[in-house]
């Protein structure tokens, strides 16, 4: 994919530029995706949250753009996010370095299409959506290396494909009168993709390049019960007028059936396979047979399905339920029947509202899962196979020895909350003594035992056990499970709850801010100040209040408050909120329950007042504190304003029956300048000035704001006859402030005030007309001014500190949901305002400003409640005396986290690659502790002690022979910062690193890949050692000392295999020598003889019971190719005569039957002799060859016919040496250029012996730090092997040491291997001056 390249490094997180969206809610399709590194990005509303699924912090908000600038235009709800695949770019000598890796998708539902860059927060590609169609699922194929296209659903029933490089849609296909559901990508090939439909129906595709002809498909049906759909079409034609449901609407299959939803995955493990939820059954779907193999129903009392998530590393499957509930599937042995085994709870009982959440969205993530499998192979602990990832509890030790795996799952619900579930896997060991049971203590081993009639005996022979038996101390136990078996009959599936993230609740009602003066006391008593404090107040529809922490970002607490919506709130000081609701008794009666609250931030008491016996005739209008928060004014509708005093029990001191319009006490007193400064300006414009002498001292008359005492405090009113006032509150006294009135011509008639803010002396106003007065009530003054635009609904100062150059800028948020921000103490405050009249994407519900300000150079702060749920911090510049949004980054820390980020695929791209090359290389783990003070809880299990920062190379390990040896310390000194604030790894990673450093470099090389989300390249590392193993065992059966043996080995191997066919315990050694080896992802990278036909003879007990001829022949084609002969011979022979298939199965028997024995050979002839007239299909010709021992020429046949895995199977049933590696390294081409997935073509061709191939794979690719760290690990590896052949008592195995002194291809006198040295060489010389000219991101 070509993506857009960054100007400059910029920051994750700009300087106040925060957001926290509303909670997400069915408008957004349940959609959600986590990113390889794991980062989950979700929907809520219109905006896009992105949230760290380790520290479960929320990293960054991203709202849609609207469609276009006009004012009307408001952002859609986001109905689909799915990250890019792409990895982290290396490519730095040809191209800059880009956040290619930081892409996500979005689609809406008017049918709009983004690319979204995480760290610009705005798209860098629209795609040419014209069809308005509302957009239901996304997925990235890749056609070609450089290429991604994007798949979308929109609609009932089309699907397209677009080009991430253009934009433009190049292949559409409807699907009416289907309705398509979900679309996914197939993890073993990157051009193919599934789409399924509500009803069953099933499209396969294939895209070959980026035409429209190079789109292959094929219309499959899963058999699904579909009635109540079909109940649910006919409802929704006919509220919508009898139209289909597939017609012209621009719904989509979410919107119009939200509790109706059908949804697959690909199997993780096994090729073909699909798990499919439809609302009452699961499915297992085979694409080879194109037949379902399992269905199970609804479980009795749980609510529909919702979502499937296949486990990464184990067979089980997670299913989400619409009610809120998780069931746990797990595969039965040697067959694809699933059962289940456990039913969890998602949302707990205690502690939820009425009515209850509901679960929107299920992700798993799958960079967890490869660190495990990285635990699993390198633990130390020899009593327990998986104890290396046991650090999610420090007190689970106890259970150690009982876990199977640990999965990390993440629900979404709709009350804005994010749960991070731990699956725990936990069963029985029965261990058993190793005479029983003699099994290899390496991945690379086979079981071989010359007694054990259940053994399968190795394909080339003795030699290779002895290299796999000494490279199990290289590899410390990598395998140490094989020591013992899994009870799986007692195995039981635990769910915890170890992580949340609090978004906001509920839509959003209503917002204050706190902005107590200097006589607020606190809350507890006493007579000490309050300060201010950077919280926000949000009331929601929910009835819970939100306080959020602007500092941190992030929801500090919430509190359920009422049962209904929260329609007022106001601090009292900076500890205590008041707040109402009310309810309507009936409509008949037309009483009003008036319910009035005080919350106590601290304690979190609610504590009702004003409590009523009966309803009232009038609800509550609204409340007013004064900034002491002494005293609060209810206004009710058409009824007294009552005066409190806010004391530990609230007191009612009078009532006011006038008829006010609006109120506002006056904000705390504007701070005076030093005595050495120079006169403040005035505070009104030169026109309206009548005495600048008199003036400017008008606020210093009576103390600093013109009271008469600093514990009475003073509000402003309009009444509805226009007229104005000012009332001031002394104890229980109310008494007119007698201000000086303003000319007569100022009052006007033609406006009812609407708004008003109340800073002594100044009152400012706003009409339903539009205009803008204010009025100083010490001298009299007054002006005003007209917007232009609809009513004013609120007025607010902006804070003041000593020396700032205005003290009158005003927000001005209007009727229609605009805003604007003017200086009233500009000449002209209408041409010299900030003119916003609609925040980008959304309406503005309520503003204010935030008092955090301490000097005149501080940022201004306007806090924001949008119309679409979100809370949004927006900086206004007022720098050169001009009024601005400003998105400057800066580099000091911006923002406060309980815990640090520590996700390194953030950092940017520069730094990101510099810490990636130090894990590679190898840093001490004591490098990770820091004594930062923003870490002073975390508990240091990793042994050492941080050192000075000027001896950085000491925390190099001395390992590196490769590249410039002063690079590493440069890319320390770079990463120190974000060392210091221990934001680079989190504990758990860090002790694992620490256990698996000294390992060797591959493990290493798999840590780092792991880390930034590359599973695919740390399984690759993870069997590299396996696939060199195997290579040097083939070399060491062709030396001359071992002629003798290697002769012998033909016979004894085709003995074997005879017994293996024939033998149900072959098939039991088999899935045996599979759990111990195989477990998990490793099993995408088998190459190896023996696991590929343990793989084969897996899937084959699936299909026994499946009928019809197409599926019969594709299962004589796995028998053939797995060598049982006599099986298919068998299953051909049960062909009907009257098939059409019936003469080409009969001259295979017959041809098959001569292979096995005389005696079967006889039978076959006598059942089809006189029947021999059809030609055969494609497939025959192979069988034929089998039969007479071309078993060459038959996987050739089968790899031209694409049957890529069967020649692989049938090759490693019956190819040795040269035979076999020439099949792999086709085999590795093909997976290279056509499936795109060089990792597993680089172990096909490790284990072909091409390394050459291997290395141009990755210059291709330009990944120069690959290539040389792939020469660094197999260097490692053979020297290792070749050690410990060398240390052996046997002569014949330690002069090997000296045949093969380098690995063939990787000499240091081999030109592709200088190539990548120097290459290498100028890629690390060019990271370090990107790394040098990049700021650290702030977080």
């Amino acid at each position: 994919m070509s993506s857009p390249r960054s100007p400059a490094p910029a920051t994750v997180q700009d300087c106040w530029d925060c957001m926290l969206p509303g909670p997400p809610s069915r408008s957004n399709f349940g959609s959600a995706d986590v990113s390889p590194a794991g980062l989950l990005a979700f929907p809520s509303g219109s905006s896009i949250s992105v949230v760290d699924t380790r520290s479960m912090q929320l990293v960054v908000s991203l709202p849609m753009p609207p469609p276009s600038s006009a004012t009307s235009s408001l952002s859609a709800f986001v109905t689909s996010v799915r990250w890019t695949p792409l990895p982290l770019g290396r490519d730095l000598l040809s191209t800059e370095p880009s956040s290619s890796h930081l892409l996500l998708a979005a689609g809406d539902r008017q049918g709009r299409i983004a690319l979204l860059d995480l760290r610009l927060k705005s798209p860098v590609l629209w795609f040419d959506s014209d069809d308005r169609l509302a957009v239901q699922d996304l997925c990235w194929v890749q056609a070609r290396p450089e290429s991604y296209l994007l798949a979308v659903l929109s609609g009932f029933s089309s699907l397209s494909l677009f080009s991430s490089s253009t934009g433009r849609c190049f292949w559409k296909y409807d699907a009416a009168p289907e309705i398509l559901s979900c679309v996914r990508r197939d993890p073993f090939d990157s051009r193919h993709f599934c789409v399924v439909g509500l009803k069953g129906f099933l499209l396969s595709v294939t895209v070959l390049g980026e035409t429209e002809d190079d789109v292959v498909i094929k219309e499959l049906q899963i058999w699904t019960e579909c009635n109540e759909l079909l109940k649910l079409e006919r409802e929704l034609a006919g509220g919508g007028g009898g139209g289909g449901v597939a017609g012209s609407s621009t719904s989509s299959a979410s919107a119009a059936f939200p509790l109706y939803a059908a949804r697959f995955a690909f199997s993780p493990q096994w090729r073909h396979i699909l798990y499919v939820t439809f609302p009452r059954e699961l499915v297992v779907f085979d694409l080879q047979y194109e037949t379902q193999l399992f269905t199970a129903a609804l479980p009795h009392g749980c609510g529909k399905f919702m979502d499937v998530l296949p486990d990464p590393n184990n067979e089980f499957l997670y299913c989400g339920h619409v009610d809120g509930r998780l069931s746990t599937w797990r595969r039965k042995e040697g067959q694809q029947v699933h059962e289940m085994c456990s039913m969890e709870e998602l949302l707990p009982l205690l502690g939820t509202s009425v009515p209850s959440p509901s679960v929107l969205a299920l992700a798993i993530s799958q960079s967890d899962s490869t660190l495990q499998n990285i635990g699993k192979l390198y633990s130390d602990a020899p009593d327990s196979p998986f104890s290396a990832m046991e650090f999610d509890n420090p007190f689970d030790f106890c259970d150690a020895p009982l876990v199977l795996s640990k999965t990390h799952l993440v629900s979404i619900s709709d009350d804005g909350k994010v749960w991070n579930w731990l699956l725990t896997a936990e069963g029985e060991y029965n261990h058993k003594d190793d005479k029983d049971l003699d099994v290899v203590s390496n991945i690379t081993e086979l079981s071989v035992t010359g007694t054990n009639a259940n053994s399968v005996v190795a394909s080339t022979g003795g030699v290779e056990m002895e290299v796999s038996k000494k490279s199990e101390q290289s590899n410390n136990g990598r395998s140490r499970h094989s020591s013992s078996t899994i009870s799986h009959t007692e195995m039981s599936v635990k769910i915890s709850l170890v992580g949340q993230l609090q978004l906001l609740s509920s839509a959003v009602t209503m917002l204050a801010v706190p902005s107590p003066s200097s006589t607020a006391t606190l809350g507890r008593g006493g007579n000490f100040p309050v300060v201010a404090v950077p919280l926000v107040a949000l009331g929601t529809q929910s009835g819970i209040v939100d306080i959020v922490d602007v500092s941190a970002n992030a929801v500090a607490a919430s509190f359920s408050v009422h049962n209904g919506t929260v329609r007022g709130l106001r601090w009292l000081g900076n500890s205590r909120l008041v707040s109402f609701s009310y309810t309507q008794v009936s409509e008949k009666t037309g009483g009003f329950i008036n319910r009035l609250i005080v919350t106590c931030l601290r304690s979190g008491l609610n504590k009702p007042f004003r409590v009523l016996q009966k309803p009232e005739r009038a609800p509550i209008r609204a409340l007013r504190t004064s900034s002491s928060g002494r005293y609060l004014l209810i206004l009710l509708c058409d009824a007294p304003v009552e005066v409190w005093a806010m004391t530990k029990t609230p007191i009612m001191l009078r009532s006011l029956a006038l008829p006010f319009t609006v109120l506002e006490w006056t904000l705390p007193t504007v701070p005076r300048p030093p005595q050495n400064a120079p006169a403040k300006q005035s505070s009104l414009p030169p026109k309206d000035q009548t005495s600048g002498a008199s003036d400017r001292p008008s606020s210093d008359t009576k103390g600093s704001d013109g009271s008469q005492d600093d514990t009475s405090e003073s509000f402003a009113f309009a009444l509805a006859n226009g007229a104005l006032g000012v009332f001031e509150v002394h104890g229980r006294r109310i008494r007119d402030f007698r201000p000086k009135w303003p000319a007569s011509s100022f009052v006007s008639s033609d406006g009812l005030i609407t708004a008003m803010a109340y800073r002594l002396p100044h009152v400012v106003m706003g009409d339903r007309s539009g205009n803008i007065r204010w009025w100083d009530v010490i001298t009299g003054h007054s002006s005003s001014f007209n917007t232009h635009r609809e009513g004013i609904r609120r007025i607010k100062f902006s804070p003041v500190v000593p020396g700032d150059r205005s003290r009158g800028r005003v927000a001005v948020l209007f009727y229609d949901n605009t805003f604007s921000v003017f200086d009233l103490d500009s000449p002209d405050p209408l041409a010299n305002s900030l003119l916003h009249p609609q925040f980008p994407g959304t309406l503005v519900l309520e503003l204010d400003w935030l008092p955090l300000r301490t000097d005149k150079n501080d940022p201004l702060l306007l806090c924001i409640a949008g119309a679409d749920s979100s809370f949004r911090l927006v900086e206004i510049n007022i720098a050169d005396k001009k009024l601005g949004f400003a998105h400057q980054p800066r580099s000091i820390k911006e923002r406060f986290r309980p815990m640090p980020l520590c996700s390194p695929i953030l950092l940017p791209t520069p730094h990101a690659l510099a810490l990636r090359m130090i894990l590679q290389l190898g840093v001490k783990p004591s490098w990770f502790n820091t004594c930062s003070t923003s870490l002073d809880k975390r508990p240091h299990l990793i042994p050492g002690t941080p050192k000075s920062s000027e001896d950085l190379r000491s925390y190099m390990m001395d390992v590196q022979t490769v590249g410039d040896p002063v690079v590493p310390e440069l890319l320390l000194k770079v990463l120190e910062p974000y060392r210091k604030e221990g934001c680079i790894l989190d504990d758990e990673r860090a002790k694992l690193y620490a256990k698996v450093v000294n390992k060797g470099c591959s493990v290493r090389f798999a840590f780092a890949a792991a880390i930034f989300g590359e599973s695919s390249e740390a399984l690759f590392w993870l069997q590299l050692p396996h696939a060199l193993n195997y290579l040097m065992s083939k070399s060491i059966n062709k030396s001359p000392q071992k002629a003798t043996v290697s002769a012998s080995v033909p016979e004894l191997d085709n003995a074997s295999m005879v017994t293996r066919i024939t033998s149900k315990g072959k098939s039991a050694s088999g899935k045996e020598k599979k759990d111990a080896t195989s477990q998990g992802q490793l099993r995408l990278m088998a190459f190896e003889q023996e696991e590929l036909w343990a793989n084969a003879s897996e899937r084959i007990p699936w299909h026994e019971k499946l009928e019809g001829e197409d599926a019969i022949q594709i299962r004589v084609h796995e028998l053939v190719s797995v060598g049982n002969l006599e099986a298919a011979v068998s299953l051909l022979l049960s062909t009907p005569p009257e098939s059409e298939y019936f003469s080409a199965n009969a001259l295979r028997a017959v041809a098959l039957s001569s292979a096995v024995s005389k005696s079967l050979l006889e039978l076959a002839v006598k059942v089809v002799a006189a029947n021999m007239v059809r030609t055969d299909r494609s497939l025959s010709g192979t069988h034929l060859l089998c039969a007479v021992g071309r078993y060459q020429e038959a996987c050739s046949q089968l790899q031209d016919a694409g049957c890529w895995t069967d020649a692989a199977t049938l090759a490693a049933t019956h190819l040795k040496g040269s035979d076999y590696a020439r099949v792999l390294l086709r085999w590795a081409t093909h997976v290279l250029r056509a499936e795109h997935n060089i990792w597993r073509a680089l172990i096909l061709y490790v284990a072909a012996g091409a390394m050459h191939g291997a290395l141009a794979a990755l210059r291709e690719v330009q990944q120069p730090d690959t290539a040389a760290m792939f020469i660094l690990a197999c260097r490692e590896i053979h020297a290792n092997i070749i050690s410990d052949l060398g240390n052996s008592d046997d002569e014949s195995k330690s002069s090997i040491k000296d045949k093969l002194p380098h690995l063939p291809g990787l000499g240091p006198e081999n030109e592709d291997v200088i190539a990548v040295g120097e290459y290498f060489g100028q890629y690390q010389r060019k990271l370090v001056h990107l790394c040098m000219d990049s700021q650290p991101y702030a977080e």
